[in-house]
């Protein structure tokens, strides 16, 4: 027993003694002088709850420390005592009580030790991670969140919430999986990403990513494994950046670059084959030259024939030449002030022959269109080419539309092009389509996806040339599948872009004779109108619904519609254009079966131009 007495005096890393069951001090070791500044003869007899702080004594800390000790058999905790100089210290405190061997309460047991480094250091931890969860937790332009080692998400910051949607009540508790685009959950990219920074430490890469609303983001994403000091993984860390905007930057950048490689490749191009077909209208010219002169000297029929040849073979070659330097921009262009409705109206019946009946044709015009400056042959052959293109991707019928529309583009909307006022007229198919170098390289002379024979590979190139040297753009969109749609924009004449002070009526010829349509047409163009046509009443009432028509010119026997019942309907519809009918049958036979055919002015086929002309002047 004494032994055991001098080893509790002589601890000096735990203070030891005894209090009585009043909370007295009995005993007194070196371990208690030492953390709490008394000596035994100091302290003894005195009550324990001296070392208490005066807020634990006013809250009878004390009293209620030795009654929890004897209602559970001991006392355990933490919290600030003070030294005999006043100062303070953490302490860890467990009080017992003692009983002798009759179960009587002798007093009580109490160990406490000094741990205020051990709390300094505690409390600067504490501090440092609500520093740090304070910064992570301020970060707004950083997703940072941790993630269980199943991929299960366990804190939120703001940055978070800012960049994916979600509130951290929302997220918390799911798996990360839900941040993915549904091919990339598919193929399996969350748990590859856990599985590469699980095995190599971190994952680092960029892809898309889906926010809370649906909308996706382009993000840089890092993901580094947490482990502890025995090396046992706790989770991740997964840091989140949105780059859309720089993604956006670089593609733009990237797709100007490219612009402009493709331009300065087409204009390397354009100059090399202008230079090529000056040099070889000079070798035509000789050849021309030549064969005159060799006709001019006679010779029998032989020689006679293989001069035709030789002619006919001079003009294709010119012909090829001009083909040339249209794409070169060098062509001789005669532009004027031109209307491009009345343009694509006026050449409306040449276009739809270039089609085929499986194809269905429309042509929908912005009334309020501006004017341009245009040489018309030459655009009119720009768009018949598109046209016969159009035609050409559909050899098993479709639909073809052409629609006229302004367009005021800003800086970059249209590569090529300075911000300002256009007319857009755009050729529309429901073709094969272009594959993206088919796209590329559509501009380029003999450049042709068609078979051998069936096409020069000039018919684009000469839209590009013609259209880029009167000053505006070509812009094709397509894809493999879903057609193609060409778009031509022409700067607007300024301060021309509602003018009509000439105004050119326009007709439309419901005829389903082809010839028949074809006679009528040259007529009214020759008389100065617009000319619309239409091979059945059906689609007659479809051109009148797309655009205004000042005249309807109508045979009377038609399929499905008979013309009396057109010209009824647009009479309802459109009460102030003027109809005209046309029939092989006397008037005076039509009257007996259509007892409303005055109400129109009627025309006897076959009929002239002066016939045309005195039906318009009287017709109502």
């Amino acid at each position: 027993m004494q032994r055991f007495q001098y080893l509790i005096a002589g601890i000096n890393d735990y203070a030891i003694y005894m209090i009585d069951p009043n909370g007295y001090i009995t005993s007194w070791n070196a371990g208690a002088q030492r953390f709490k500044g008394y000596t035994e003869h100091e302290i003894i007899g005195q009550h324990f709850s001296r070392f208490y702080t005066p807020e634990d004594q006013a809250s009878g800390l004390p009293v209620r420390a030795l009654g929890i000790a004897l209602a559970e058999g001991k006392y355990e905790s933490e919290g600030w005592r003070v030294r005999k100089d006043g100062t303070r210290f953490w302490a860890h405190v467990v009080v017992d009580p003692i009983y002798n061997e009759d179960g009587k309460l002798l007093g009580y047991a109490k160990v406490t030790r000094d741990v205020t480094e051990r709390k300094h250091a505690e409390d600067a931890l504490r501090e440092s991670e609500q520093r740090f969860r304070l910064l992570v937790q301020g970060v707004s332009d950083y997703a940072i969140f941790m993630l269980s080692p199943e991929g299960i998400v366990t804190n939120w910051n703001v940055g978070a919430q800012r960049i994916k949607g979600y509130s951290e009540e929302e997220i918390v508790g799911s798996h990360f999986s839900r941040f993915y685009t549904e091919d990339d959950r598919k193929a399996g990219q969350p748990e590859l990403a856990l599985q590469a920074a699980r095995q190599a430490g971190r994952f680092e890469r960029e892809g898309w990513r889906v926010r809370k609303d649906g909308s996706r983001f382009w993000a840089h994403v890092v993901l580094d494994a947490i482990r502890d000091e025995h090396g046992a993984l706790l989770g991740f860390a997964k840091i989140t950046r949105d780059l859309t905007e720089k993604k956006a930057a670089a593609d733009a950048l990237a797709k100007a670059n490219a612009a402009l490689f493709q331009s300065q490749k087409m204009e390397s191009i354009g100059q090399l084959t202008g230079g090529i077909a000056h040099d070889f209208n000079n070798l035509l010219s000789v050849l021309a030259s030549g064969l005159e002169v060799l006709s001019l000297q006679g010779g029998g029929a032989g020689q006679a024939k293989t001069l035709d040849s030789m002619r006919r073979a001079v003009d294709r070659g010119a012909a090829l030449t001009q083909q040339l330097l249209a794409f070169a921009r060098q062509q001789p262009l005669q532009p004027e002030t031109h209307n491009i409705n009345r343009l694509i109206t006026g050449f409306e019946s040449v276009l739809r022959r270039a089609a085929n009946a499986a194809i269905r044709f429309d042509i929908v015009l912005e009334p309020q269109l501006g004017s341009v400056m245009i040489d018309r042959a030459r655009f009119e052959s720009a768009l018949l080419n598109l046209v016969v293109n159009a035609r050409d991707a559909m050899p098993g019928g479709g639909e073809l539309r052409i629609e006229t529309s302004q367009a005021r583009l800003g800086e970059k909307d249209v590569p090529g092009l300075p911000a300002g006022q256009y007319a857009r007229v755009t050729v529309r198919d429901s073709g094969t389509g272009m594959s993206p170098e088919t796209i590329r390289r559509a501009f380029e002379p003999f450049y042709t996806t068609k078979e051998v024979g069936k096409g020069t590979g000039l018919g684009l190139s000469q839209v590009y040339g013609f259209v880029k040297q009167s000053g505006g753009e070509v812009v094709i969109e397509s894809a493999l599948g879903t057609g193609t749609a060409i778009s031509i924009y022409l700067p607007a004449v300024e301060g021309a872009e509602h003018t009509d002070q000439d105004h050119t009526e326009t007709v439309l010829i419901v005829e389903d004779e082809a010839d028949l349509m074809d006679m009528a047409t040259s007529l009214f163009l020759n008389m100065g109108y617009n000319v619309l046509t239409a091979p059945r009443a059906s689609e007659a009432l479809g051109v009148m619904a797309a655009r205004p028509v000042d005249v309807l010119f109508t045979d009377i026997v038609m399929p499905e519609m008979d013309g009396i019942e057109l010209a009824n309907r647009v009479r309802a519809l459109y009460p102030d254009t003027r109809i005209v009918i046309a029939s092989g049958y006397p008037l005076s036979k039509l009257r007996e079966k259509h007892d409303n055919l005055n109400k129109f002015t009627f025309v006897n086929k076959p009929y002239r131009l002066a016939d045309l002309a005195r039906a318009l002047r009287i017709a109502s």
